[in-house]
């Protein structure tokens, strides 16, 4: 509820002062009347800015962004008839009608101001969409146009300040508090349903459309995925989604401008709200690449979704994360000794929680991996699952004890068990003889008892050498506190002669 206030007051000023194809190093489309930076309708310019301050609404206002916004002087809004109620050769210069009404700007954050204005643009959005996904008319380039310039109006906005922005707090758990709600929403989704039903209509013409949603425009697409609203980060999903399965000439330039968001993420600021949502598409990007793979998605792997492990704010993002890194190791099965390298290098050393997220998704990825490839790294991977083993933290240990429930994984065991065992035994031995929980002192005996079936003599010769490395370091305990005795009985008749 404190957030919810929170949000009326005052905005900060933008985290970034521009959000154009330059902060991403890629220069924008260019060409003869082309407005690439900035969308231009009714004598309005709006330029986004993910994070800035509201203006009061007035005529023509000049927001902290930049951005001018249209506000309808009172009566000056008309309701307009129904697609299906006008002949063809009049619903062109009514959709152009419709599209300016819609352009408008109205605060949601007084629900009184308004009301009938707020009313007759939410019925003109509701009957743009059903004229769009019914396809029962061509919509000619010009009415593209303006559309996709409506639609830039209302959605590249200022977004409110972030969370921590008005509170100070470093992190809040996903489900600690309830999301932001956009006011606005009513009128932004029915905004962000024209442009999805747009995109994926199949009377839009690519060639055309790719005009108009541009690199510019994507960028800003790209930028709202910050906002706190998961309603629309949902929106924006499926819109992305879907203008990377339709304009192919987009592709590359996608990926590479959410490996920048990834970058800022990780090396920056460790604050972003649509993590999660850009794993998500990628995840079904991924899926769809060919083999080979090419070398520039296996240095994104390396450089953005490996290093994507060390945020502290993972939780939030790890099941997408997981399931692009096991999609990567299922394409490319060289790929996995790559991975878990990566996972060793990020390993968490005081966080807990991180590190039972990290032991599920080695889980899935060594369920992928091949014999040759577990060899190469199977000495430093069993030396951290030993770490793991003895865990005072009984659900790290726990989790590190159910890889021994995966058929997989305890094959590629038995058949390098002359390695893995004799790295693990003493860690097993601890947890037999000393482990508070219950539950891990079970597990771990069934463990030893299925290495003692895999091979009884090598579990002997463990055993003994164990039993040889517990003798010799009694051996030198006791050999230390007898020097330690010597020296104080030195020093307490040196204090004696002394007196």
């Amino acid at each position: 509820m404190f957030r919810k206030i929170i949000k009326g007051g005052h905005r900060k000023p933008s985290k970034s002062e521009s959000n154009d194809a330059s902060m991403y190093g890629y220069g924008p489309p260019t060409g003869p009347n082309r407005t690439s930076g900035s969308v231009t309708t009714m004598n309005v310019i709006v330029n986004h800015s993910s994070r800035a301050g509201p203006t009061q609404p007035g005529p023509n206002s000049v927001g902290a962004a930049g951005a001018v916004v249209v506000v309808a002087p009172p009566g000056t809004v008309e309701p307009l008839a129904l697609f299906r109620d006008v002949p063809v050769s009049d619903r062109h210069s009514l959709f152009i009608r419709k599209l300016q009404v819609c352009c408008f700007q109205f605060d949601f954050s007084d629900t009184l101001k308004s009301v009938r204005e707020k009313e007759i643009k939410r019925q003109s959005l509701m009957d743009l969409v059903d004229f769009i996904q019914s396809g029962s008319g061509k919509i000619t380039e010009s009415c593209q146009e303006e559309m996709i310039r409506m639609v830039s109006v209302n959605i590249f906005r200022c977004l409110p300040p972030a969370s921590h922005e008005n509170t100070g707090q470093e992190g809040v758990e996903p489900d600690e508090d309830e999301p932001y709600l956009d006011p606005s929403w009513p009128h932004l989704q029915l905004v962000y349903e024209l442009l999805l039903r747009y995109v994926v209509s199949s009377d839009t013409d690519t060639k055309v459309a790719k005009k108009y949603i541009d690199h510019s425009f994507v960028l800003k697409l790209l930028d709202l995925f910050d906002s706190e609203d998961p309603r629309e980060r949902e929106y924006l999903k499926m819109i992305l989604h879907r203008i990377y399965g339709k304009f192919m000439v987009h592709r590359p330039f996608i990926r590479k401008a959410i490996n920048n968001i990834f970058y800022r993420f990780i090396y920056e600021t460790e604050r972003h709200s649509g993590i999660a949502e850009l794993l998500e598409i990628l995840g079904s990007i991924i899926n769809g690449f060919a083999l080979p793979m090419k070398e520039e998605h296996k240095l994104f792997l390396v450089r953005a979704l490996i290093p994507l492990h060390k945020p502290k704010p993972i939780a939030i993002y790890h099941q997408q994360l997981s399931y692009c890194i096991t999609q990567f190791v299922e394409k490319d099965f060289k790929l996995a000794d790559t991975v878990i390298r990566g996972l060793l290098k990020y390993w968490p050393v005081t966080n807990c929680q991180k590190e039972v997220l990290f032991l599920g998704e080695l889980e899935e990825v060594l369920e992928a991996t091949q014999s040759a490839e577990f060899q190469r790294c199977m000495v430093p991977l069993f030396r951290q699952i030993a770490r793991c083993l003895t865990s005072f933290h009984f659900q790290v240990a726990e989790r590190a004890l159910f890889l021994w429930n995966n058929e997989h994984i305890v094959s590629l065991i038995g058949q390098n068990r002359h390695i893995i065992l004799p790295i693990i035994f003493e860690a097993l031995e601890k947890n037999i003889q000393s482990h508070w929980n219950q539950a891990v002192h079970g597990l771990t005996v069934n463990v030893k008892k299925m290495f003692m079936e895999m091979d009884m003599e090598l579990f002997e010769e463990c055993q003994i050498k164990h039993a040889e490395k517990e003798a010799k370091a009694r051996e030198m305990q006791e050999q230390r506190e007898t020097t330690w005795k010597k020296l104080a009985d030195v020093a307490e008749q040196k204090t004696e002669d002394d007196m």
